[in-house]
């Protein structure tokens, strides 16, 4: 027989109805009095007329390009729902990439809300939000101060309906508890998930503004990092330190960070996503530093640089990083329109496979063999995701072919694992990528990360010049 079995799950998503409150176990019953007390004495507060959503103007055009895509079909695009972080405390919320281009809001207030495209016509629909508004101070039920997960005293204001339509341009909604009917407990439409990446694969010119401004971020968070680099080589946990660093400027001047900081010295830069950020930093070795800004309406960059801790690369150190930095530069002169997204990679892998065979790491240049030490693609498209569009069919994307506003990384790496016998032991445990945010333009494209230097002497220029700042 078997025995019976209890298990303990914590950690889903919340759904439970706006009218529950989330008042946790430690809060004590209100009383009547405490009830009416609490229902009067506050003046209005109105959000100011001139508020409006993120990319107001441009969402119009976007929800019509969703529209012809599904004549006659109810379209449903959820912002997305919290999720327990750890007993009563949520994780930070962002809403999901499609909802936020459609609508323009991407604040942490968007929990639970749903666009639906409703067909009013053979090839139209009318956008509904249906959102949780701003409640009631009059409320019997006093959610705006006893509710810990949405209440308005414990994380911030929401607008009412009328100022949600005012700025967004739709018309809103209350939410019913358990959104749209046809929406409960469905899985995500494959076709519909594919439409709204590919719509997105071309940027408009606000879009490239904003990541513009997300790089800009980023490359100042960068000079951060580098002016910090005596007080995190004295730290034992330096990588956890220059984490930190970046962080405060992403958080100072966006949303946040748009990915997890990579932050990996020595051998960990061989680790392709190191983000345990928790080793001590060796004025020896290379930092590679995989970061990016995202903005306040949710655009991200994406650069990594590798770094000498010393400020200045050794022979073996150097001589890895040209050959990363030769393979970027022939990616970066395949790009234009017209041609294939792969392109860039092949004639970045090229030059890796016939520099490895040039140091006699590889027999010839021929094949795939050079994959071991590069170990995953060189680049991909950039936008709301770090890894953006990313539902997108293959014939649109992988296999596509670049057109002009797109926005995408080149990032070539070698990742010289610290065990592996085929390579000569002073090329052990030396991990560089070098990754750059561009933009396809009419006749090739412009590099957006161009602010950071690429080049060996420019690098240690660049760090001089700021380690003298930080003495200064």
């Amino acid at each position: 027989m078997r025995p019976p079995v209890r298990v303990f799950h914590e950690g889903a998503p919340v759904t439970e109805s706006p009218a529950h409150l989330n008042t946790g176990s430690h809060d004590r019953p209100v009383s009547p009095e405490l009830s009416r007390f609490m229902a009067g004495g506050w003046a209005p507060s109105p959000l100011p007329p001139s508020a409006r959503a993120a990319a107001h103007d441009v969402t119009p055009a976007r929800r019509a390009r969703l529209s012809a895509r599904f004549p006659g079909e109810r379209l449903i695009v959820p912002a997305g729902e919290l999720t327990v972080r750890s007993n009563d405390c949520d994780h930070r919320f962002r809403p999901h990439s499609a909802y936020a281009w459609l609508t323009g809001l991407t604040g942490e207030d968007q929990a639970g809300h749903v666009l639906v495209m409703e067909p009013s016509g053979p090839h139209a629909h009318e956008a509904v939000l249906h959102l949780r508004p701003r409640s009631p101070r009059a409320d019997g039920d006093g959610e705006f101060y006893r509710d810990r997960r949405y209440g308005e005293f414990w994380v911030g204001r929401r607008p009412d309906l009328a100022e949600a339509e005012r700025l967004t341009g739709i018309r809103c909604t209350r939410l019913d508890p358990l959104g749209p009917p046809e929406g409960r407990n469905a899985a995500t439409d494959p076709e519909l998930a594919a439409a709204l990446s590919e719509l997105r694969l071309v940027k408009d010119a606000w879009e490239v503004e904003q990541l513009q401004l997300a790089v800009d971020h980023t490359t100042t968070g960068f000079e951060d990092v580098v002016r910090s680099l005596p007080q995190a080589l004295a730290h034992p946990r330096g990588e956890r330190w220059i984490e930190g660093v970046f962080g405060l400027r992403a958080r100072a001047e966006g949303n946040g960070t748009g990915y997890e900081t990579i932050a990996a010295s020595g051998a960990h830069a061989c680790t392709l996503h190191w983000i345990r950020n928790d080793g001590r930093l060796d004025g020896s070795e290379l930092l590679l530093l995989d970061a990016g800004v995202e903005t306040d309406t949710l655009y991200t960059a994406d650069i990594t640089r590798t770094l000498p801790l010393s400020g200045r690369f050794s022979p073996v150190q150097r001589q890895v990083y040209e050959l990363v930095l030769a393979a970027q530069e022939a990616g970066i002169a395949a790009l234009r329109p017209g041609a294939r997204f792969g392109d860039f990679h092949r004639a970045g892998m090229r030059v890796i496979a016939e520099g490895l065979a040039e140091w006699g790491v590889l027999k010839n240049a021929e094949g795939d063999l050079h994959r071991r030490y590069t170990l995953c693609s060189s680049g991909h498209m950039l936008g709301l995701d770090v890894h953006d569009c990313a539902k997108a069919r293959a014939e649109t994307y992988l296999d596509g072919v670049l057109e002009e506003g797109q926005v995408l990384t080149v990032e070539p790496g070698l990742y010289l694992q610290p065990d592996d016998e085929t390579l000569p032991a002073p090329l052990r445990g030396i991990g560089v990528r070098i990754e750059d945010d561009l933009v396809i333009t009419a006749d090739g494209a412009r590099l957006m990360s161009g602010a950071l230097p690429r080049t060996v002497a420019g690098i240690e220029e660049w760090m001089s010049g700021l380690l003298e700042d930080g003495h200064a």
